[in-house]
Order: structure tokens, then sequence, then C-alpha cells
């Protein structure tokens, strides 16, 4: 049975009634299943980045598959198991599930642009302030987090720089690029607050078939445009944009999906800032790619700010329905 989540805002103390936003982006402390879907949804967007890297394939093309696959794969889930709780859905319960798929499009569409315009480590260490947007816009509607979530939020991120090693170029070009960076960073946030809003009225099946679904669509048409080939590949990046579904789309995203309505949108997209240490080991093994020198203190910092932010957390008593 679930429970209304008890969001860290005044107006709850009061007694005052809370809008919609204000509840779905409150901050909640992870328990320990939590803890659990999401250490295995960082291994799973970790292993995402080296393995791109391995693909010849368009990386437009590859958002596109992992989306409409992983919508397929998700489908199923929710015409058995989970097709009870459709009914008494109306069209606009799933409103916000398509605003949250045009955000992840346009998290795509800005931020993989923006790899090749600019430095990737800049692009990196731009597009992983994803947590100070959510943060801030649960701020704005009512969310009172305390201080040390700020600073947990500000360690994290400096950290992911460090690890990114920025270096910012300098020319017009590179500029765009940081802003496109810059840009897929805000979408991003808008994908998990709009998703934590959905995940109030939709089971975690319905939420992902629906977002996914929007956001492969967008990036069909955006393929479309710019000319970019959707078919056609070898049997080898068939496989690995495979091995990226599963893994990135569908242990990722989904299972981050799952926790978003018990823990909020701030601690998961801290948690997605992960991310980026857990990148730099699968390079190192798939790719031998060796780490930057401030790896290791960028490291520290990140999971310092990561576990501050949890401490501060106020425990949650929403217990999330299986799926």
């Amino acid at each position: 049975m679930r429970k209304d989540p008890v969001p860290l805002t005044p107006r709850s103390a009061r007694g005052e009634p809370l809008d919609g936003a204000t509840t779905a982006w409150a901050l909640h402390r992870p328990g320990g299943r939590d803890v659990a879907l999401m250490a295995v949804a960082v291994v799973g967007i970790s292993l995402s980045g080296p393995l791109t890297a391995l693909v010849a394939a368009p990386v437009l093309a590859i958002a596109f598959w992992r989306n409409a696959a992983g919508a397929a794969a998700m489908l199923p889930v929710l015409l058995t198991r989970e097709r009870s709780t459709m009914s008494g859905l109306r069209r606009r319960d799933l409103r916000s599930s398509g605003v949250a798929g045009l955000f992840l499009a346009a998290h795509f569409a800005a931020w993989l642009p923006s790899l090749s315009m600019t430095t990737v480590a800049a692009s990196i260490a731009l597009v992983t302030t994803t947590p100070i947007w959510t943060a801030l816009a649960a701020r704005i509607s009512g969310v009172r987090l305390p201080t040390q979530v700020w600073v947990g939020l500000v360690l994290a991120v400096v950290g992911a720089a460090l690890i990114a090693g920025v270096d910012f170029a300098v020319s017009l070009q590179a500029v765009a690029g940081d802003g496109l960076a810059l840009l897929g960073a805000i979408a991003a946030g808008g994908y998990v607050l709009a998703g934590a809003r959905a995940r109030q009225r939709l089971a975690t099946s319905a939420y992902a078939v629906a977002c996914y679904s929007t956001c492969a669509l967008v990036l069909a048409v955006v393929a479309l445009v710019v000319d970019v080939p959707l078919a056609g590949f070898s049997a080898r990046d068939w496989w690995l944009i495979a091995a990226i579904t599963f893994v990135a789309q569908l242990l990722g995203h989904t299972l981050l999906n799952l926790v978003l309505s018990t823990v909020g949108p701030t601690v998961v997209s801290l948690a997605v800032l992960l991310e980026v240490p857990g990148a730099l080991l699968f390079a190192l093994v798939l790719l031998q790619q060796s780490p930057p020198l401030l790896a290791l203190p960028g490291v520290v910092l990140v999971v310092a700010g990561v576990a501050l932010v949890v401490r501060a957390s106020r425990p949650s008593t929403l217990v999330e329905a299986g799926t």
C-alpha cells in the first residue's frame, strides 16, 4: 500500500496542502532496496559510454534504438504483470510521461552533438550539472533543501569535473558546444522532474513505455531531418546496440525510474553522477584508457557529495509496488 511521501517543506509542518510538483520533487533518504537498485543502475549506465565508443553507428541512431527497444521490452510487462494499474487512468495522467520523453530526446539531441563541437571533458563536466538544476527546480517549487544537500551537490559536480579533466576550448564552435552540453544537462533535469510527477500515478512499465516511445519518435524525426541513417549497420554494431539497450536503458534508466517516486529526482540525478567514475573504470578495462591525474580526488569528491546528500535526506516511508 503506497503512502504519500513527506516533503521537506515548511508547509507540511503547517498542514497546508501541497501541489503535485512539491510532493513529487521532495527529497527522501534511500532505503536498502533503493540503494541496491540504484547501484545496479549506476553499473548499467556506466557501461553506456565505453560500449558506445565501440559502435561505428551514429550516436543519434544508438539513442533512437535504445529507447525504441526499451519501450518494446517494457510493453509485455505492462500488458501482463501491471495491466491492472492502467484502470482508471486518464489521458492527462500520461501527459507527464510524454513531457519526460520530450526532455529525454532534447537531452540526447543537445548533448550528443556537443561531444564533437567542444572537448569531451568540457561536455561531460557541463552535462553532469543536472543535479543542480533539479535541486533548484525543487527549491523553487517549495521543497526546502538543507544546506548539507547543497554542499554535497557542489562537491559531487566539482568531483565529476575533475574526473573529466575539464579543458574548455576557446572558439565559437567550442562555446556553442559548451552551450549545447549545458542545455543537455537542463533537459536531463526536466526528464527526471517530469518523470517524478508521472510516477505518482503510473507504474514503472507504463511510464517507461510512454516516455521511451515519445523519445524514440522525436529522435527518429530529428534523424530524418539531419539525414542520419537508422539502419544498415554491421552485425557487430547491432549486438553492441542490444547490449547498450540492456545495460543502459533497461538496467540503467528503468531501474532509476523505478526508485524515482521513492527518493525524488534530486537523489536520482545525483546518483547518475556516479556514472562518471564508473565509466572511467570500465573505459580502463574495456578500452585500456588511462584515467586522468585528478581522477582519484574527483572520485572522492563525488562519493563524499553523494554521501552528504543521502545523509541529509529525510527517511522515506513510501513503499514502492513491485514491477
